[in-house]
């Protein structure tokens, strides 16, 4: 993940105080109003997926939307509700209410705050691609799969859980309804249509329309926002703070801590691809603080979780944006269509938005990357198919962590793999860049051992260096320890340096330590201060040579 991460100041001061031109502006004006015609129906959407409700969704929109432009650390990222977290919140809300969540919700703002100025941006780097691409594909097949009710017109309230939600939907299939298929289908039909012959026509704008005129005109017996939620309220939103008490905390702290982490990943690899496609520059810490920022006032104003949208920020990049300006003017657009519009949104059909949230689960696939599959290391592919499986079957926040443990297991074992140790004939080859004298082709002095080690040496195989070195090992005269190669030590692997080297020096030899790299000599010295007193070092092998002669 590219991006500056040591500045925290909010992209847009910087920008504002190197200038702002009117040429800027129009090009923000024309970007934001872009994204928030897309942004409209997918708010909506993403609200009523996540067992809220259509307001909630929009609210999101509005305000973190504004909050992450103008707080983060990216010039060009588009902030609001994201398919992500439709699971964590509609299983939050399950559990502990509409109040829960927002206590989460807060609560994850304040943790993306203190990680932010902890410096963590680029740590979630390192989270491995196949468990991204595993939760995020699991993500996926649960919103595709909560959406089939009002796609198909079933008419059945299914359980939270994914076995039980097929279960219920197949046991209704019978109960399809024409009209409500011929909405959901056609809807579709337009989505895709768009996508592949008219990429550039906001294409759900043109589904919630053209469904919601259709059914009207028609009379269709079909479901609509008006008919479940009874409408889309334009009242501005009331500042109030959710219920707080010990209890509480305790009980949505798991669940804050899981909604801070995708929020963390999803923005940063948002603005990730937004540097891709702009050639800009993040600083991740600060777009860490900025979404924290954006969180607690979503909450705050009863919204929903918010993050970076991937899809929304390609839009607004494509469309010219150039600095944060129009992310929040993205935001303040959405609130004046919703004032100028909102009666009008009770008529769309929940088909339609069903069909709106199965394009976006299929955008959220990673069905390139699934092809990919067969070709992948066999480790990688499963771990991705368990992250994955996990996912859906199981629990997101297990999941993940299942799926990082694993990873992070795997790469251990590459890197004992990697670890090597030579002793004897081997240990004393010459690198190719080392230059010996004659006399020290000759072979080893007299009563001269060395011992190579070359890769990462951590706790992982910490007991091997000294298993293998106490094997090789007599009572030589001097001890060569050629490190030149060790570029990595962590304590574990550093006792075993040190016992080793204790037990040369109770034997009476002399310790060169040859090549020793800056960060294994830190963890050393730190480990025992002073220790470099009691051996010898080289800088290089046919160095120590000449000094154990």
């Amino acid at each position: 993940m590219a991006g500056t991460g040591g500045l925290l100041a909010p992209k847009l001061l910087t920008i504002m105080r190197d200038g702002y031109p009117m040429s800027d502006l129009r090009a923000d004006a024309l970007a934001g109003l872009t994204v928030a015609i897309v942004a409209l129906p997918l708010s909506m959407a993403l609200g009523i997926a996540s067992g809220a409700g259509p307001r909630e969704g929009l609210l999101t929109a509005v305000i973190a939307g504004f909050l992450i432009s103008a707080t983060g650390g990216s010039r060009v990222q588009i902030g609001g509700p994201t398919g992500a977290f439709v699971v964590v919140v509609a299983g939050v809300i399950a559990v502990h209410g509409y109040a829960g969540l927002l206590l989460a919700t807060l609560l994850a703002g304040i943790i993306l705050i203190a990680a932010g100025y902890a410096r963590l941006g680029g740590l979630l780097r390192y989270i491995p691609q196949p468990v991204v691409t595993g939760f995020t594909a699991g993500i996926a097949i649960i919103i595709a799969v909560s959406q089939l009710g009002d796609l198909l017109g079933l008419g059945v309230k299914a359980p939270a859980d994914f076995i039980g939600k097929l279960s219920v939907y197949a046991a209704a299939i019978g109960s399809m309804r024409a009209p409500t298929l011929a909405v959901g289908f056609g809807s579709l039909a337009i989505i895709f249509g768009l996508r592949r012959w008219a990429p550039r026509v906001p294409g759900f704008l043109v589904v919630i329309v053209a469904a919601a005129a259709g059914v009207a005109a028609l009379g269709l017996p079909v479901e609509t926002i008006g008919s479940r939620f009874g409408g889309v309220s334009a009242t501005l939103p009331v500042f109030a703070i959710p219920p707080l008490s010990i209890a509480s905390i305790q009980a949505v702290l798991p669940s804050a801590f899981t909604i801070a982490f995708l929020a963390g990943i999803e923005a940063l690899l948002s603005a990730t691809v937004a540097d891709g496609m702009a050639g800009t520059h993040h600083r991740s810490n600060q777009e860490l603080v900025g979404n924290g920022i954006a969180n607690i006032a979503s909450a705050l104003f009863g919204g929903l979780p918010a993050t970076g949208a991937i899809a929304r920020t390609a839009t607004n990049v494509r469309a010219g944006a150039r600095t944060p300006v129009a992310g929040m003017l993205h935001a303040l657009l959405v609130l004046a269509l919703v004032a100028l519009a909102g009666r009008w949104l009770a008529l769309v059909p929940m088909a339609a938005l069903a069909a709106i949230l199965l394009a976006v689960a299929w955008g959220m696939s990673e069905h390139d990357k699934l092809r990919l599959l067969p070709r992948m290391a066999r480790s990688d592919a499963g771990l991705l198919l368990l992250t994955m499986a996990l996912t859906v079957l199981v629990d997101l926040t297990v999941a993940i962590g299942v799926g990082v443990t694993l990873a992070s297991m795997l790469f251990m074992g590459r890197m004992s793999a990697a670890m090597a140790i030579k002793t004897g004939g081997e240990a004393a080859i010459p690198d190719a860049d080392e230059e010996m004298g004659p006399s020290q082709r000759d072979g080893l002095p007299h009563g001269v051992e060395v011992f190579r080690i070359n890769g990462p040496v951590f706790f992982a195989v910490a007991g091997e260096v000294i298993e293998t070195l106490r094997r090789s090992g007599g009572s030589p005269r001097v001890l060569i320890l050629r490190l030149r190669f060790v570029t990595f030590l962590d304590a574990a692997g550093g006792e075993a340096l040190l016992e080793v080297i204790d037990e040369a020096l109770a034997g009476g030899a002399r310790v060169i330590l040859a090549g020793l790299q800056p960060q294994p000599e830190g963890v050393l010295s730190g480990l025992r201060p002073g220790m470099l007193t009691a051996v010898e070092t080289a800088v290089d092998y046919p160095a120590a040579l000449l000094a154990a002669a």
